[in-house]
């Protein structure tokens, strides 16, 4: 069974997927505009509500795609998710972008993720 969460007709997308045991979160942004420290943070604000909604928090995340304006940030985020995760670290994936989406200016850092659902 298939159910779609947090859908954006607009941007023809959801941001929530549940598919089975499997739960994709996708274009996780936060604090558009602030440094990189508060973008990170907010992403990640925006993915635990995001799991919330199927009853999950960051702990059920087995992979985060992370895509960044500049990759030499990820020890910057490296350190936050220390925080986050509590050593439940995903498997992770890093990318630099130059974040081409129309109307969103100042985006440094976003998280698309997959959790499992027991």
């Amino acid at each position: 069974m298939i159910k779609r969460y947090d859908i954006n007709e607009d941007w023809a997308l959801s941001g929530v997927i549940e598919a089975g045991n499997f739960v994709f979160v996708g274009y996780c942004v936060g604090n558009i505009g602030q440094p990189i420290e508060q973008q990170i943070v907010g992403a990640l604000d925006q993915l635990e509500e995001r799991l919330k909604l199927v009853g999950l928090s960051l702990a059920d995340v087995v992979k985060m795609g992370v895509l960044f304006k500049d990759v030499f940030d990820i020890p910057i985020m490296e350190k936050i998710l220390k925080e986050k995760f509590h050593r439940k670290f995903p498997v992770r994936k890093s990318i630099q972008t130059a974040f081409a989406h129309s109307g969103e200016v100042g985006i440094l850092f976003q998280i698309d993720a997959i959790a499992f659902k027991e």
